[in-house]
């Protein structure tokens, strides 16, 4: 049961990065690789690795993506 749930995540990051390299707009490319972070943290955390799935859902997904959003924003609409 385990192994289909880690082929599962692994399936949906690879789904998920792709459309956050095919997306027009570069807010939903961040977006979208808040998910893949998000899948990550979730991968770390079935192979018993809790403090790396803190730590890339702190910072990996949030602060970076947080980071990403503002300079988006900062930069306009023209992007």
């Amino acid at each position: 049961m385990i192994g289909f749930i880690i082929l599962v995540t692994f399936i949906g990051i690879v789904i998920v990065a792709f459309s956050a390299v095919i997306q027009k707009k570069l807010a939903d490319s961040v977006i979208l690789l808040m998910g893949v972070g998000l899948g990550s943290v979730v991968l770390f955390f079935i192979f018993k690795a809790p403090d790396v799935a803190l730590t890339e859902a702190v910072i990996g997904s949030g602060i970076s993506s947080l980071i990403f959003l503002m300079a988006l924003k900062h930069l306009g609409e023209n992007t």
